[in-house]
């Protein structure tokens, strides 16, 4: 990124902190454009950093496709069987099972035999947590690959998707802890799971999840858990990601952003109707804080961004603190032993693969995959390599019989469909 740009950066989010002043004086109306970009760059999963890119095409245009891709864009539409789940403050967690398919046993190979005078074991059931600002929808090529092959839990994290909003944020003013939604995981486990192995996929912030269940729960990952992917996530010191930007950009941003997000959450409404103001701006941040590779499908694109918009703003800044304080590198070692996929875009801006690297290193045994060409959700972008990663770590666990073979997933480029 180049310096002018990195000025840009600080230029926006130092009028951000003074559009938040002016709120105090009833200024806030003018000011939800540049405060709409500001939070644009957080949304899209970064602390901060935005490249603009030039627009060629007419606004209506844009918004007419945009209308279209959301109508025929087939991502993000696999449901399961919903259940809820309750946190320990009661914030209602929800979640989707795709169980076994019956039909597909000759596929996936012989059931296990019931023995004489006992039950069957329980199968192996593999739990999807997903990332900041999106939902259990962002695991969509992963899920269709697995539907049948494998028992399947996607899930909301609080506040996100379909779950409610964090009843100790909204009631007690408690920030949000990557230590709370270890304890979330852990009750989505004890409704969806009671029983039988667990393998446990997380992406970015799903990673610190799985990462935080294990430092509260080490009891439970010694007992039933068979396996772990870290997709995209790092064990700690997320404060010292530049995000693609010169280290001035960077500082200028960091000091004014957390009293900015923290003054923009608490007039969510204004912000909002800045962000759908500013969605052209916003297609491209998101863009370049999720996807390296210039052939992504526009539709995948968009739903991406759809994700993320869907995001509300006082979610998005009640998570923020979060990251700087999070530091799970101890709890690795409950992993040790296990069969582990450490899989990261090599060029994502967000936790950079150099995090992966780390998280490898303490667990030498796991599979480290580096995908070049490829940003923050990888899974979305080079969804054959993340499906085919998994597919081997759940042949390692005994989820899937070896030579079982996963449905199509799909591609990302502009000429193919989704599977």
């Amino acid at each position: 990124m180049s310096e002018s740009s990195a000025e840009v950066v600080a230029d926006v989010a130092s009028a951000a902190v003074a559009a938040s002043a002016a709120g105090a004086a009833g200024g806030w109306r003018r000011a939800t454009g540049i405060a709409g970009v500001a939070i644009g760059v957080v949304a899209a999963g970064a602390a901060a950093g935005v490249a603009l890119e030039r627009m060629t095409v007419g606004r209506g245009m844009r918004q007419k496709a945009r209308l279209a891709l959301d109508s025929a864009g087939p991502y993000g539409s696999l449901r399961g069987m919903p259940g809820k789940a309750f946190a320990d403050d009661g914030t209602e967690l929800y979640y989707e099972v795709d169980d076994l398919d019956p039909e597909a046993a000759p596929a996936i190979g012989p059931r296990r035999r019931r023995l004489f005078g006992r039950k069957a074991p329980a199968p192996v059931t593999v739990v999807f947590s997903h990332g900041y600002c999106l939902s259990q929808d962002s695991w969509h090529f992963q899920r269709a690959a697995l539907r049948g092959v494998v028992r399947t839990v996607h899930w909301d994290q609080r506040s996100h998707g379909r779950s409610g909003r964090g009843v100790a944020q909204n009631r007690d003013d408690e920030p949000v802890t990557i230590e709370q939604l270890g304890r979330d995981l852990k009750a989505v486990i004890d409704a969806a799971v009671p029983e039988g192995p667990i393998v446990l996929v997380g992406h970015s912030m799903g990673g610190m999840t799985v990462m935080a269940l294990a430092d509260q729960y080490p009891e439970l990952v010694r007992e039933r858990v068979v396996g772990v992917a870290f997709v995209g996530t790092s064990s700690g010191r997320l404060g010292e990601v530049n995000y693609g930007l010169p280290v001035a950009g960077v500082n200028a941003v960091r000091r004014v952003l957390p009293g900015v997000l923290k003054a923009l959450g608490q007039r969510a409404e204004l912000v909002e109707k800045g962000r759908r103001a500013t969605a052209d701006l916003f297609a491209g941040i998101i863009k370049r804080y999720s996807f390296a590779s210039r052939d992504v499908d526009p539709a995948v694109a968009r739903f991406a961004e759809r994700m993320i918009e869907s995001t509300p703003i006082d979610v998005v800044a009640e998570y923020y603190p979060a990251f700087n304080d999070h530091d799970k590198t101890e709890a690795l070692a409950y992993f040790a032993d296990l069969p582990v996929l450490v899989l990261a875009g090599v060029q994502d801006l967000v936790t950079p693969s150099e995090h992966s690297e780390a998280i490898a290193d303490l667990l030498p045994d796991a599979e480290l995959v580096l995908v070049p060409d490829a940003g923050h959700l990888v899974m979305l972008e080079h969804p054959e390599v993340v499906t085919d990663r998994l597919a081997d770590l759940l042949t390692r666990t005994g989820a899937v019989p070896a030579g079982a073979t996963v449905k199509g997933y799909g591609s990302t480029s502009s000429t193919a469909q989704p599977g």
